[in-house]
């Protein structure tokens, strides 16, 4: 319909008169959804239960954990920005409290929090990963684990100065994160100083998270898949004994025999235009145990310098990187292999993607149980936003040979438009009622995440 100049143009001039009541406005009205996924998975019921040696006080621990998580999914950062939610009263009853802690209290709760406590909320970060895979059934289940820089921006408890390509000579934390590609979610995490090397550690963190894994699945297939920091015949006569194929980046620069060997290679077989690759017959002197080692080389074009000259007939030159990987896959090809190894890409998204909307890359204290706790929640506040989609949509992958989640996951970022919105909250004929603005998208996934919490 074609409109005219003075139906869509509105002289607007008066600035409207400011009046400032309390009328159990929220501005954060799509907050019902995760509130109906807290209810399903029995959250706040199993956070206390995690916490078994709670101090008496108004706030106990597992009201601070739960307002930290509702924090991340808002996507606030600092802990003093809960004072712009303060009086919302949906946050209110999501959480379960009639007034939010100050933030004094709130951080000093936080620092008292124990060890114990923390496990705690690992284990039930765990545990809600776990009940997807079991649901879930998948034949097999890749875990892949890698470190990751948290840079602090003062002296925090715990932290140490280490490798940071961000912020060179800053200190940091370096925490071990483990993660499952089929659902892009943590399964759990090692907190770490930053002056650690990425396998510090790591053969008990690693043997932990895959029994249980190996709990869930059986006898089905446990893959992973690491990068060079992780190679050593621990680690890989381990994943042997524990039944799981892998792959590891080789680190053949340290081995000037192998790079011998790599460079007068004359035979390399062609998987693609790009790609190509050579079985080695090689090991570390070192080793007892013999695997496979597949070197892997990739065809780039040389740079060139100069003027460029726009002729149809111009050769073009090439130079090759090479890559070498580790791995006990000896019945699969080497296509195969590739394939899965560079899918570990995916983990370093998951990361970042976690860094970006979770704010894990965030530090908010001095204190090390304040700063471990918010990395742990920020890591379970991620994994609530992929199990709420999980459990509204269909899988819409197959198993792929980079092993890509199951589901195209929309980021925490993209669902805050649908949380992010006025209401109301009124008691018509003494009935709660939200209401919301009459936009049809936003009604429309409302709806649809409200399904499945309330049809389970």
């Amino acid at each position: 319909m074609r409109l005219s100049r003075p139906q869509v143009v509105a002289p607007v001039h008066a600035i409207p008169e400011l009046r400032f009541e309390d009328q159990r406005l929220t501005s954060f009205s799509g907050l019902v959804i995760f509130q109906a996924l807290f209810q399903r998975l029995r959250l706040k019921e199993r956070l206390a239960a995690a916490m078994t040696d709670a101090r008496a006080a108004a706030y106990r621990p597992q009201n601070l954990v739960m307002m930290l998580v509702v924090h991340l999914l808002l996507g606030f950062r600092r802990l003093r920005e809960r004072d712009y939610y303060r009086d919302d009263p949906l946050v209110q009853r999501v959480l379960g409290l009639q007034r939010l802690p100050d933030v004094s209290t709130w951080t000093r709760g936080l620092a008292e929090m124990t060890t114990s406590n923390i496990e705690g909320v690992r284990a039930l970060n765990r545990d809600l990963v776990i009940d997807r895979l079991r649901e879930e059934k998948f034949p097999r289940v890749t875990v892949d684990f890698d470190g990751s820089v948290l840079s602090t921006r003062g002296h925090a408890e715990g932290s140490a100065i280490g490798y940071n390509r961000q912020r060179k000579g800053a200190r940091s934390y370096y925490p071990l994160f483990c993660t499952v590609a089929q659902t892009g979610q943590f399964l759990d995490l090692l907190h770490r100083p930053g002056n650690v090397h990425d396998s510090r550690d790591a053969l008990a963190f690693i043997e932990a998270n895959i029994g249980i894994v190996r709990e869930i699945v059986g006898a089905r297939e446990i893959e992973t898949r690491m990068d060079g920091a992780f190679f050593s015949e621990d680690i890989a006569k381990k994943l042997v004994d524990l039944k799981v194929r892998f792959t590891i980046s080789l680190p053949f620069e340290r081995f000037p025999a192998l790079k011998k060997l790599i460079e007068a290679r004359k035979t390399w077989h062609r998987i693609d235009d790009t790609w190509a690759y050579a079985d080695l017959n090689w090991r570390p002197k070192c080793w007892d145990g013999a695997f496979r080692v597949l070197a892997v080389r990739r065809k780039t074009p040389t740079p060139r310098k100069g003027p460029l000259q726009l002729d149809l007939f111009q050769p073009r030159d090439y130079e090759f990187d090479f890559r070498v990987i580790l791995t006990n896959k000896v019945t699969d090809d080497a296509e195969a292999v590739m394939d899965f190894h560079h899918g570990r890409g995916s983990q370093e998204g998951l990361i970042g993607e976690a860094k970006s909307c979770a704010q894990m890359d965030y530090i908010p204290s001095r204190k090390l149980a304040v700063n471990q706790t918010f990395t742990v929640s920020a890591m379970l506040a991620h994994n609530l936003g992929r199990e709420l989609q999980m459990s509204a949509e269909e899988r819409t992958r197959r198993d792929t040979s980079r092993r890509a989640a199951r589901w195209l996951f929309k980021t925490l970022h993209t669902l805050r438009h649908i949380v992010l919105r006025a209401g109301r909250l009124t008691r018509p004929e003494g009935k709660l009622t939200l209401t919301m603005s009459g936009n049809r998208e936003v009604r429309d996934d409302v709806l649809h995440y409200l399904r499945v919490p309330h049809a389970a």
